[in-house]
Formats: structure tokens, C-alpha cells, sequence
């Protein structure tokens, strides 16, 4: 352990009675890093927010901040700032003073308070709104305090819970881009929880993809999206098309179809295939890796969607542009197309869920 983490986990774990939440998570954060814990509902990644906040008690394991364990610390002595899903504001006190509160509890001075009030409040550009109750406030408003107020503390590190969640689409957007200023001007150490992985990948510096309360890869967006570590995460991030049969290395054989695989993989066996939509293009049948028959193709403007069925029991689904001149060509449902895709754009797994590396990649078909 070295002073070069500003935040470390090490083995965390929760258990609640026979339910384990959170199951031996290890995470370094650098200092002024945006990390996003990332996955579904009920993955962990809450809890394991929760225990560095200090709400939640660890079953085992450490936290350390600037290499000093903060497990024998209340949540009051952590120096986290904190915002949360519902933003959590006083609806009795004022902007001003929901602002001031962790500044009167540390007992600053009545100036020195009212300095680092105002400079918060220009920093969220909501000086007018000072004196107005959180109650007259927009969602995106009172999201602007709950973060003035995490931050006027100059917390060690700024734990977010979901703080976009109660906004509508583009306010999500807004709000994202200006938390992700924020941050980066301030080198503010952030632990961010989210579900959403547009959100996720918009945001962080590194992604942590949590799932039954492991996690499941540790990644630039970039790398988790590029190089995806197992099944889950390739279909987690990104969605995604999963197929799982038998490889014999050149072709996944399914109960009812065949893939013509990209590659060469020595590995042989139970194997999970996974391509992106927008890596799969349609052609005449027998062009490509597989022939399907379109069930339905969905104009999004910006992309056209196919759903194409392979066999009984799945159906990938093959993304496109709508505009423009390279717009993708609509087929109709019934429609027999081959599914294509380049040898850089397929996942291999075997039976464990381990990526599979190709020997060989070819260059046709795509």
C-alpha cells in the first residue's frame, strides 16, 4: 500500500445474515480519479458505497484513505462528501444554509462559513437562489445544491449514489457534463454509483462492472467496452448479442444452427460467442457467418435496428446508421439475411467464462 491511492479497498465484504452483498472487492483509486461503480440492481455497488461512507459496517476487510485504515472511524470523521439519489436536503433551511450545514458542524467561523458558501454557490451558478427554500427548486436545482453542499467541506473524497437518477434525459446529460467539470478542475477524488452505463461511460476515468457482488472487470471505458473480460460484461456493457454452444474452434454449433467463427481458437468445448449490434452487417443469405430471417427492423433516426432469428431460441439483433449515405438498407419482416461481422469485432469465452484469444482471425465475411 503506498500514499499514491487516495482510496483503497482491500477484500471488502458484507454479508447481510447468509447474503453476501459484497463479496472480497479490492479497488485503488488515484488521486483526482473518477471511478464509477457500475451494474444492476442489487449488485453490490451501493453497499460498497455505503461502507466507505460509513454507514454500513464491513464484515471484513479495509478501507484506507492516504494509506491510513478508516474502518474505527464514524461516518462524521471520514471527510466524504456525499450526495445523494434523492439529494436529502433540509426543506426547512434555506440554499444558503443546506450549503453551510457540514461547515457549522465543523464550527467555522460565522465569515469563514459564508465565504465558502458563496464561492460554492457561484461555482453551481446558483447565487440567485440563496435564500429560497429547496422546495422552490427544479430537480436539477436542488442536485446543484446537495453538491455545492458535498463540496464545501473539501472532502477527501465525493461519494455520488445515483445523483442523476430522478432527472429527465437531457437534464441527465447537462448535469453529467457539469459534475464531470467540476470534478476534474477540483482533482477531486469521486466514487460514483450509477446503473446506467451511457452515464458510466460519459463519466469515469475507470469503470468497476459489478455483478452478485464481485466484481466483474476493472477498466478504462474504453478497455471494458473494447476488451470485455466475460459474458457478463460484454453484454452488460454495450449489449451485447450472446450465443452459447459448442466450439470446435473454427464454428460455434448451436441445438439448431452453426456460427462460422472469425477466428482460429485452439480452445474447444462448451464456448459463449458475443458481438455488438453495431459490428453485425446484413447481406445477401449465404454471405455471411450465419443466415437468419428478419423478425422486425425499427427506425431510431440516427440507427436502424434489426432483429434477425437464427434459430428457435435466439435472435440477434444488428444495429446500423439511419441517416445519411451510408444509412443501413431496411429489410422487412420475413427477410432471409446473412450476418456478418470483421474478426476484430467477435468475444470468444469458454465454459468458465474466460476470454479465448484466436490463434488465427480471417479476413473475409466481414
Amino acid at each position: 500500500m503506498t500514499d499514491a491511492h487516495a482510496l483503497s479497498l482491500e477484500h471488502l465484504s458484507k454479508q447481510f445474515g447468509p447474503q453476501t452483498a459484497v463479496d472480497s472487492v479490492s479497488l485503488n483509486v488515484r488521486p483526482g480519479e473518477l471511478i464509477v461503480l457500475l451494474g444492476p440492481s442489487g449488485c453490490g455497488k451501493t453497499t460498497t458505497l455505503r461502507m466507505i461512507a460509513g454507514f454500513v459496517p464491513p464484515t471484513s476487510g479495509d478501507i484506507r484513505v492516504d494509506g491510513n485504515s478508516i474502518i474505527g472511524l464514524p461516518a462524521h470523521r471520514r471527510e466524504m462528501g456525499i450526495v445523494f439519489q434523492s439529494y436529502a436536503l433540509f426543506p426547512h433551511l434555506s440554499v444558503a444554509r443546506n450549503v453551510a450545514f457540514g461547515l457549522e458542524m465543523r464550527r467555522m467561523t460565522a465569515r469563514a462559513i459564508a465565504e465558502r458558501v458563496a464561492e460554492m454557490l457561484r461555482l453551481v451558478k446558483l447565487e440567485a437562489f440563496a435564500d429560497r427554500p429547496p422546495r422552490q427548486l427544479s430537480g436539477g436545482q436542488q442536485q446543484r445544491v446537495a453538491l455545492a453542499r458535498a463540496l464545501a467541506i473539501h472532502p477527501r473524497v465525493l461519494l455520488l449514489d445515483e445523483p442523476l437518477s430522478n432527472l429527465d434525459a437531457a437534464l441527465r446529460q447537462e448535469m453529467s457534463r457539469e459534475i464531470r467539470i467540476l470534478q476534474q478542475r477540483g482533482g477531486i477524488t469521486t466514487i460514483m454509483v450509477t446503473h446506467d452505463q451511457t452515464e458510466a461511460m460519459a463519466m469515469a476515468d475507470r469503470l468497476v462492472v459489478m455483478h452478485d457482488g464481485r466484481v466483474q472487470q476493472i477498466g478504462t471505458p474504453e478497455q471494458v467496452h473494447s476488451q470485455p473480460s466475460n459474458p457478463f460484461v460484454a453484454r452488460f456493457i454495450g449489449g451485447s448479442n450472446i450465443a452459447t454452444g459448442t466450439s470446435d474452434g473454427q464454428a460455434l454449433m448451436l441445438v439448431d444452427a452453426r456460427i462460422a467463427l472469425a477466428g482460429r481458437y485452439a480452445a474447444k468445448g462448451e464456448a459463449t460467442l458475443a458481438v455488438r449490434p453495431e459490428s453485425l452487417r446484413l447481406g445477401p443469405p449465404g454471405s455471411g457467418r450465419i443466415d437468419g430471417e428478419v423478425e422486425l427492423c425499427t427506425w431510431l433516426g440516427s440507427t436502424v435496428e434489426h432483429a434477425v432469428r437464427i434459430s428457435p431460441e435466439i435472435v440477434l439483433l444488428a444495429r446500423g446508421p439511419g441517416l445519411g449515405p451510408d444509412a443501413t438498407p431496411r429489410h422487412s419482416a420475413g427477410t432471409r439475411v446473412a450476418l456478418r461481422w470483421g474478426p476484430e469485432d467477435e468475444f470468444l469465452f469458454d465454459g468458465e467464462g474466460h476470454a479465448v484469444g484466436a490463434e488465427i482471425r480471417e479476413t473475409s465475411h466481414a
